[in-house]
């Protein structure tokens, strides 16, 4: 699932998503699968929010591909589950994937001079497990 638009504003899950579903998909994240009450019902104890909007918010969420729904339950006990298709780490790590090729792709070596620059802030593991990278990838163009 691509996200169609990024927020670069925005920080966390908000660069993907809007606030509230950056809020529900955290929720979702953090849980076995809630339906559309249980999501009012948390989010309510923060700040008053409506079940029509909740309910419109997560039905998107599902159409765009980033929910699951299930029915749970029998008679007037029967309520829909909705939960993340992919866990925070699969979705974070596709659609960093997707915006680092794209940026590569479109601005080449500029974008990689910024994130060269970028590294001065990063641990030193990540450096280390760059190096090996990097070395991997000199090795096989050799070949």
């Amino acid at each position: 699932m691509q996200i169609k638009k990024m927020n670069m504003g925005g920080e966390g899950l908000n660069r993907f998503f809007g606030p509230l579903e950056s809020r529900i998909m955290d929720l979702l994240w953090n849980s076995e699968g809630l339906s559309i009450k249980e999501v009012q019902s948390i989010l309510n104890q923060e700040s008053p929010i409506s079940i029509n909007t909740v309910m419109t918010i997560m039905n998107r969420l599902l159409d765009k591909g980033h929910l699951t729904k299930v029915m749970k339950g029998t008679g007037r006990a029967r309520a829909a589950k909705f939960s993340p298709i992919l866990s925070r780490e699969q979705f974070l790590s596709e659609q960093t994937k997707q915006v680092s090729q794209g940026l590569i792709q479109e601005y080449g070596s500029l974008v990689v001079n910024h994130m060269i620059d970028a590294l001065d802030e990063v641990d030193p593991e990540v450096i280390a497990r760059l190096e090996c990278k990097l070395n991997d990838l000199k090795s096989r163009k050799k070949q």
